[in-house]
């Protein structure tokens, strides 16, 4: 057994946290490489007293420290036996801006985006932007010297870095800021393990034949995008090592150093103005990879902001996920590659003229066959499907994916189609039709060849392409590693690619900083092997996971959750937008991202000895605080649906351990209100006392929702809407009068049959069961199951095209569309109901889309509505029919609110254990948006969580859109 006490002393002499328990180790034991290895600890360090003592541990103990901020690296940078130590959670510090030197000082862990959002009241902006900018963070930017879509205009990191406070190995601190060649030369006579840095650089680089080994070797100078190995050719540009410049900088050789120099505290950075206002940006069409390349010289010459590229690979894999099929608007017919072509200009007028200059160059040059003009917001969707399409090689299904090991290739512009043409031929020699995207401007695409790494012969592949194609990129003298860094997937080739001489140099240099490799061992110098310690055991015997749910359309839950590539789209912070992840943005703990659970999900399934593979305590705390939104099912580029997942796993789960009185209490939840429906008035009182309250587990301070006085369904069966229509009904449509609208949402069921009687529709609900959705939240899988399959059963022969279903609530009508199609025996009958099942506001969006509803049958009056989305409406619908049909009122103002999750979540917010959590889900956008809206203003929500939630955490009362529209109708 290990013994724990060394740690256990760690922990109690930080003002942070150790964490050596396996769910962390576990968790910290991938990033979105291919990669794993199980670290000895993680580390939280709240300021750099605990660094040093980290530092300190490391030395006395001879272990490597692991630097991660957001975990997004591609090489395996962030993957280590060691101890992780993760600045995200309390590294997020602005230290000093300086607005009139364009210079901002800020620790590692704040995410670019955001730093972005703070800076741009100024006018300013940090430039390098990679496809993970809305979660990754600058110390990582460094540490890969990082340069994304804008470097042809903007440069990379290392361009923008001006100094670095640094941690050195011995425990000592330094700043690496530019100094004149005499302040370099007086520093080299200082005792101190930064002045011996100093020497050791001078004594290195002092000799003429090294810098001429450094110049004949290293990538040739016009390639910006350059990190392999430490960058001691920009020493070279100094006077003191035969340059012209009178100034050097260490700071520039950590950029891209990947953490294995010294561990950076602070960091400062050069701005840049932000760009003109007015962009457009071209998407031409090509019919060939080698067209689209060959095109990008010709565009380059046309002062770009951006030239990214997308190919067929990348746009087919947008396709089916529900977000980013929205932003393939653009497209025509069925390219083979598009470029995105940006320019801009203070006025559109300039644009315009600098756009159809562009154009008429490609179209006299013939090259691509459609060019069109892509304005204002539109743009940002464009960039953002591009930015997606490195999670979405994550949403192949099986186990053959585009694996990252020579994506970040870069070579001279004026090379790019030769070397795109030689590296196809490697890529046919394989067998391979390699997945081309990314930054052709910069001269670099990322290259992926579609491999299967549990696969020992695949293995054997994965190490012979990366071979060839580093001797490729050597003969054209490129840049192995462009902007993702060296990690382990490419280290092992660094003495090939600047020769061994240059490799011995960096060597040398790597022990002056640190004699006793604490700093992120086996990345850039003395390499772990490139094709060990992946993820998947090779060879293994796949596990067969028997589940109630149907996982077939991603070859099994397992292959579900090996989707996640780590990509950490669930990391993004409030302030990105959308919704994904709400635990996570509410804890800013890595144990409540989509990444751990679907990451923990895969080593419980994958690796657990018990009879039941669910049964796994620590799969059961690392899905405690997953609110089954279902974002990650549409705003995760790989569809990685845990919502779904933890449903199935909490079934599992509870059938070997039992399921508790609650749980009971909440899944039966509609056969209980039934029964409470009999004496509502008493039933409401003795629910919301404090003791009711506490023996069902939910928290005091919540307000239990009030059983309303008569159910819609005898409402319904003793009343007539409106007097009967003489003519012929619209259109005949069913209502699916759902648990909760029945039993607590009377008055929105009668507004809604009113509003379509009204409108000219005939409304029936017939007797059907409840949607499963509560069974569905907490695991009672073979009573939802029971009851989808009645339900299918009942509406199979009466819906269709003609006779849709249509629902009030989203989360129970969007079960016909989501899980009744995994639990329904009768699959055909499901499919065919889900294409003709509808919300209430979708119903109506199609039907004014028809032009059947017409704005004259709605009042003229002045209103304004802030509308919140329902996370299921917005993950399996969209918010924007809510807004089409609160516009029918001519003068009413409507907005959808960028609101997030409500923190409800059904059951979740009542149980006293999450009400905290709820509550600051709640805080994160939604609450304070409410309480910023006038009193005039209206709220709409559409779900019945929403709106309980709006109230107890503002006071506001909202309403669902229905009710809006009903009381708007002449």
């Amino acid at each position: 057994m290990i013994d724990t006490r060394p740690l256990q002393n760690l922990h109690k002499s930080l003002s942070g946290d150790v964490l050596f328990d396996d769910l962390h180790k576990t968790l910290y034991a991938t990033d979105a490489s291919v990669y794993r290895k199980i670290p000895l600890a993680v580390a939280f360090p709240k300021d750099k007293k605990d660094i040093k003592i980290l530092i300190d541990f490391a030395t006395k103990n001879n272990i490597t420290l692991i630097p991660r901020t957001a975990g997004t690296s591609l090489a395996g940078q962030c993957v280590g036996d060691g101890i992780v130590v993760d600045v995200s959670k309390h590294f997020t510090q602005i230290i000093h801006f300086n607005e009139q030197s364009k210079t901002i000082k800020l620790q590692p862990g704040i995410v670019r985006d955001s730093l972005n959002l703070y800076l741009k009241p100024f006018g300013l902006f940090f430039g390098p932007n990679t496809s993970t900018s809305n979660r990754c963070m600058i110390g990582g930017m460094v540490g890969n010297n990082s340069s994304g879509s804008t470097s042809i205009r903007y440069g990379v990191t290392r361009d923008k870095v001006l100094a670095i406070d640094a941690i050195l190995s011995d425990g000592s601190s330094a700043t690496f800021k530019e100094i004149t060649s005499e302040e370099f030369i007086n520093k080299t006579k200082e005792n101190s393990l930064e002045g011996q840095i100093y020497q050791s650089i001078y004594k290195e680089l002092n000799s003429a034949s090294v810098q001429q080994e450094i110049k004949k070797e290293f990538p040739k100078e016009t390639i910006h995008r350059r990190c392999t190995g430490y960058a001691v050719d920009e020493f070279l540009k100094s006077d003191l090592f035969g340059g012209t410049e009178p100034t050097i900088n260490i700071a520039k050789l950590l950029a891209g150093s990947e953490g294995t120099l010294a561990f950076s505290t602070a960091i400062t950075l050069q701005l840049d103005t932000i760009p003109p206002k007015e962009s457009i940006m071209v998407c031409s069409h090509f019919k060939s990879i080698n067209e689209s390349l060959t095109a990008t010289l010709t565009s380059m010459n046309h002062n770009l902001y951006n030239c990214e590229l997308m190919d067929k690979t990348i746009l087919d894999c947008t396709k089916n996920n529900r977000e980013l099929a929205k932003n393939r608007f653009f497209l025509q017919g069925d390219p083979e590659a598009v470029l995105m072509l940006e320019v801009a200009a203070d006025t559109l007028p300039e644009a315009e003229l600098l756009a159809n200059k562009l154009i008429k160059d490609l179209e006299k040059n013939n090259f691509g066959y459609h060019h069109p003009k892509v304005y204002g917001l539109d743009i940002a969707k464009v960039h953002y499907l591009r930015k997606a399409g490195l999670g979405a090689l994550g949403n192949m299904v099986g186990d053959m994916k585009a694996v990252a090991c020579i994506e970040d290739t870069a070579v001279a512009l004026e090379d790019l189609p030769n070397y795109i043409e030689e590296f196809t031929k490697i890529m046919a020699k394989y067998k391979q039709n390699a997945v081309y995207y990314a930054h052709a401007g910069a001269g670099e695409l990322h290259l992926r060849p579609i491999l299967n790494l549990k696969k020992s012969e695949d293995v054997v592949l994965f190490r012979k392409i990366t071979t060839e194609t580093a001797k490729l990129v050597k003969k054209y003298q490129g840049s192995f590693s462009g902007e993702h860094g060296d990690g382990i997937v490419r280290a092992e080739f660094i003495p090939l690619m600047i020769g061994e001489n240059n490799y011995q140099l960096l060597r040398r240099i790597k022990k002056a900083f640190d004699k006793n490799n604490i700093f992120n061992k086996g990345k850039i110098t003395d390499a772990f092997p490139m094709d060990k310690s992946l993820r998947y055991e090779i060879d293994r015997t796949e596990p067969e996971i028997e589940t109630i749910q149907d996982f077939s359309d991603s070859e099994g839950i397992i292959k579900l959750a090996e989707k996640c590539n780590g990509s950490g789209d669930c990391r993004k912070p409030v302030e990105a937008g959308g919704t994904l992840c709400p635990s996570y943005r509410a804890t800013k703990d890595e144990k409540d991202t989509t990444r751990a659970r679907a990451n923990m999900l895969r080593e419980v399934l994958t690796n657990n000895t018990a009879a039941n593979k669910f049964d796994s305590k620590e799969l059961k705390k690392v899905l405690d605080l997953c609110l089954s939104c279902k974002a990650c099912a549409s705003e995760c580029p790989s569809n990685v649906d845990i919502a779904t997942m933890k449903a199935e796993f909490l079934y599992q789960y509870q059938e070997t351990n039992g399921y508790s009185f609650r749980s009971k209490l909440f899944a039966n939840n509609a056969k209980l209100n039934k029964l409470g429906s009999l004496t509502p008035t008493l039933a409401n009182v003795v629910l919301n006392t404090k003791i009711a309250k506490s023996a069902m587990g939910v928290a005091v301070e919540r307000s239990v929702p009030k059983l309303a006085k008569k159910t819609l369904n005898s409402w319904y069966k003793k009343h007539k809407i409106v007097e009967k229509n003489t003519k012929q009904p619209k259109k005949e449509i069913y209502l699916f009068n759902d648990e909760f609208t029945n039993f607590y949402d009377v008055e929105i069921g009668k507004d809604a049959l009113y509003l379509l009687e009204k409108l000219g529709y005939s409304v029936t609900i017939i007797n059907h069961e409840e949607s499963a959705r509560s069974y569905i939240s907490k695991g009672f899988l073979k009573e939802a199951k029971a009851v989808c399959n009645k339900n299918i059963a009942i509406f199979k022969d009466i819906i269709s095209k003609e006779n849709p279903l249509i629902g009030v609530e989203p989360s129970a009508i969007l079960t016909f569309r989501d899980e009744y199609i995994r639990l329904a025996d009768d699959k055909k009958s499901a499919s065919t109901i889900a294409k003709n099942t509808f919300t209430f506001e979708e119903f109506l969006a199609n039907e004014i889309e028809e032009g059947t509803i017409s704005k004259d049958r709605f009042t003229k009056e002045s209103k304004a509505i802030k509308i919140h989305g329902h996370c299921h409406q917005k993950a399996l619908s969209s918010t924007n029919a809510s807004f089409q049909i609160l516009n029918l009122p001519e003068n009413y103002t409507v907005t959808i609110l960028n609101t997030g999750c409500c923190g409800m979540a059904g059951s979740f917010g009542y149980e006293k254990e999450h009400y905290k959590v709820s509550m600051q889900v709640g805080e994160d956008t939604l609450f304070p948006k409410v309480r910023n809206c006038s009193a005039d203003t209206e709220i709409a929500a559409a779900g019945t969580s929403c709106r309980h939630q709006i109230f107890d955490g503002t006071k506001r009362t909202a309403k669902h859109p229905i009710t809006l529209l009903k009381e708007a109708l002449l």
